[in-house]
């Protein structure tokens, strides 16, 4: 069967109203991405977005929210122990989870409950 896809563009995370400043503060400040600006057709639905690598994380906006608690985005790092300690002395709770072969990982949560994993290579 032939694929048409050729990789992953982004990966959307819902937030609540009013959040894009804690959004900042954790993918762009604690995280280190960098903010890239939204379309302006889009301006109006809030949120805000991020460059990972060669992709993007949008953070959208949604009334009613509730965190992905399974559902994830799984980031690639390095130096995965500072990335831990740097989590850790932000106030972010950090849970290890057995290694997957060839990648240690840990879970956190983002300011609004979404599961986040990390992953280094060995």
């Amino acid at each position: 069967m032939r694929s048409f896809l050729l990789g992953i563009d982004h990966v959307q995370l819902a937030a609540p109203p009013q959040s894009e400043e804690k959004a900042r503060h954790f993918y762009g400040n604690l995280l280190g991405m960098e903010e890239i600006p939204k379309p302006a057709n889009l301006q109006g639905r809030g949120g805000c977005w991020f460059r990972c690598g060669l992709q993007e994380v949008h953070i959208g906006i949604q009334e009613n929210f509730m965190p992905a608690q399974k559902a994830h985005p799984g980031f690639t790092v390095r130096a995965l122990d500072e990335l831990r300690s740097r989590l850790q002395d932000a106030g972010c709770r950090v849970t290890e989870e057995p290694p997957i072969e060839g990648r240690s990982r840990i879970f956190t949560e983002d300011p609004f409950g979404n599961r986040i994993e990390f992953l280094e290579f060995d």
